[in-house]
Parts: structure tokens; sequence; C-alpha cells
């Protein structure tokens, strides 16, 4: 039996998390004294999505790993964590068994520096499957990632620190490595999942506000999933691209509301992760539109900053190179379209920039 039929049965028993992180590395199965608490004590074992409890560890040889880096470094607070669960199941095809790893990954720190890292970052987290988070926190959450910025009593070297938490899955076998979708949670787990780790990052650099951070209000959620990606590109008129024959791009539409709203691009590629190819992000407030500063800006840079209704505003279009320079007519025009059609709706005024 090969891994496509193998990967229903094996991905409802196994689920879990890993991260490159340096440090400490803790092992549990059903027994040992450091099974009942991960990343510094941020989540405890049996608490939230099912990843994090005895199911994980139900396959014969499973195991869940953690490791976690040092907390505190000469640039200010930084940390990495991984949780990871992993499983081996006889191939009926091969000698060598299918081995599993399902993994989240936790860091807290600055947004990197280097402008490919950062557009890469942000590709991460300001995806469009993703809800914004309310009641007044700075973030974004889908059931397999999540991101927070923390209060400016975190900040370092006047840019703010965040947190992020990452879910993924691979299968491994005579096929060769196979990327598989993995969901860590409902929104309201991973939620969770991210102040227990925003409490535990705040704690561990000592910038820990009085009163935890906290959320209780619905979350605005994504209408729709995945379609193929269309003209218009984000059901806005006037966002076109030239796709090609054959293509394998596929858009999702995020929440659109005052303030943020997001949409993203990705090719779809068997047995890889899905890479991003575009994205457009407008982001209505300081500390998220913190979030893009040291990137270049201008509209030819994709990056364009306004005052709306009173409010520190960020436009922000990424396109990668399978698909730069197939917008009609151009790139650019294409951004700028973005930028009009959403400046107009949340009240941009006369579009001069900030």
């Amino acid at each position: 039996m090969g891994i496509g039929r193998r990967r229903a049965s094996v991905i409802a028993a196994v689920v879990a998390g890993a991260v490159l992180a340096t440090g400490t590395t803790l092992w549990a199965t059903d027994s040992g004294p450091f099974r009942d608490s991960y990343c510094w004590g941020a989540w405890e074992q049996n608490s939230g999505p099912s990843f994090l409890g005895d199911k994980a560890l139900l396959k014969s040889g499973s195991e869940r790993r953690a490791t976690e880096s040092a907390t505190s470094s000469a640039d200010g607070p930084h940390g990495t964590c991984t949780v990871t669960v992993a499983s081996e199941v006889e191939d009926d095809d091969s000698d060598e068994p299918l081995t599993f790893k399902d993994s989240v990954t936790l860091e807290f720190g600055p947004v990197p520096a280097e402008v490919k890292e950062h557009r890469d970052w942000l590709a991460r987290n300001f995806h469009g499957s993703a809800s914004p988070l309310p009641d007044g926190l700075d973030g974004l959450v889908a059931g397999d990632r999540g991101m927070l910025v923390l209060p400016s009593a975190c900040d370092r070297d006047g840019g703010p620190t965040v947190v992020t938490i990452r879910g993924a899955s691979t299968g491994d076998g005579h096929l060769g490595k196979v990327a598989m979708p993995f969901t860590i949670g409902t929104r309201a787990d991973v939620l969770r999942m991210l102040l227990d780790a925003a409490g535990t990052a705040m704690d561990k650099s000592g910038c820990a506000p009085a009163h935890p951070l906290r959320s209780s209000s619905p979350m605005v959620t994504v209408a729709e999933d995945e379609e193929s990606a269309s003209s218009p590109l984000c059901r806005i008129p006037g966002m076109t691209f030239d796709y090609g024959d054959g293509s394998r791009y596929e858009q999702q539409v995020g929440a659109v509301t005052d303030r943020l709203q997001t949409c993203s691009v990705v090719w779809k590629t068997a047995r890889m992760p899905d890479e991003p190819s575009a994205q457009y992000v407008m982001a209505n407030g300081s500390r998220l539109a913190d979030l893009f500063e040291g990137l270049p800006e201008g509209a030819k840079q994709g990056l364009v900053r306004r005052s709306c209704d009173g409010r520190k505003t960020v436009f922000y279009g990424h396109v990668e190179t399978g698909l730069q320079n197939r917008g009609r007519p151009s790139d650019q025009r294409v951004f700028e379209r973005f930028v009009e059609s959403v400046g107009t709706r949340i009240g941009c005024g006369s579009g001069e920039d900030a």
C-alpha cells in the first residue's frame, strides 16, 4: 500500500510539531519526567489540540520530541521551540517503513531584517487563510498558523517583538519526502496556544503587562477556501494577471475588514509545500503597519503608506519570480489598483503618502 492510501489513517493518529532550534531536547512516549510541558512551560500535555495529548502517541513507536533554545540574547528577546511527533508505518511497497513527522514551530523575536527573509516572513504570517484577531489584539490566526505582535513594552531598537506559530507535516518513503496538509486545530485552539506562548515569551523577556493578554470575542472568518486564481485577482476589478496555460495558481481571499485585508496566490506543486507567488495586504493601525518597516518603499517597490481615517496604514504587494511581469498592463499597475480600491473603501481621502 503506497503513501497516498496510508496517509489518511496515519494523519488521524499522528499529530504534533517541529522547528529549527538549538538547546535542550526532551523526549516523551508514555512515561518520563518531561512529558507534561513544552516550550518553556507555555503548553502542557493534554491541553488544547490533540497533538499535545496522549492520542498523538497511540501508534506503536511514536514519540514526541521537544527542543527549545535560550530565550534571551544581546539583541533582545528571542527564542525558538519545536514540538514534534514522529512515527513509522510499514510500507507494503518497500522494505523501508514510511516515516511521518508532524510539527509545530513557535518563535518569538523581531521581524527578519534582510529583505528577502522579511518578505518570506510576511508571506507566511499574512496569508489569506488567516483571520484578524479580535479584542484589540494585533495579529492573525488560522488552523495551521498564528501571529501576534506583543505590546510596545516588549519593543527592542524601535521595532516590535512578534510571536508566531506554524504547523507542518511530512511523510517520507520510497516515493521520497512529501509535504502533507496539517491543521493544528480550530482557530480558537490556535489562538489559545498563541496567547499562552505570548505570555511565556513576555515573562521570559521581562515585559509582561499587569494583566495577561486575553480574547473572548468571535473572530472574523474567511468565507471561502482556496479557489483557482482568476481575473480579477482578489475579486478587485483591474487586478489582472496572465497565468499562462495549465496554471496551478490558486488564490486565497482573506477577511475584508477596516483593519486588515489580505489576498494570497500560491503555486500548487505535488510533494512540495505551497510556495507563495503573490501577496497583497492592507494593514490599518500602527502595530501591524510597523511590521513592514525596513522594506523598500514606493509603488514600484510594492509598499505605500497612507493616513486613512487618521490611522497609520500600509498597502503591500509582492510578486515572486514565477508571476513577475505577468500583471496586466503591468505588475505595478495591479498593485496600484489594489491601493486605489482598498483605500477608497477604508477612507484614505486624497491618497497622499503618510
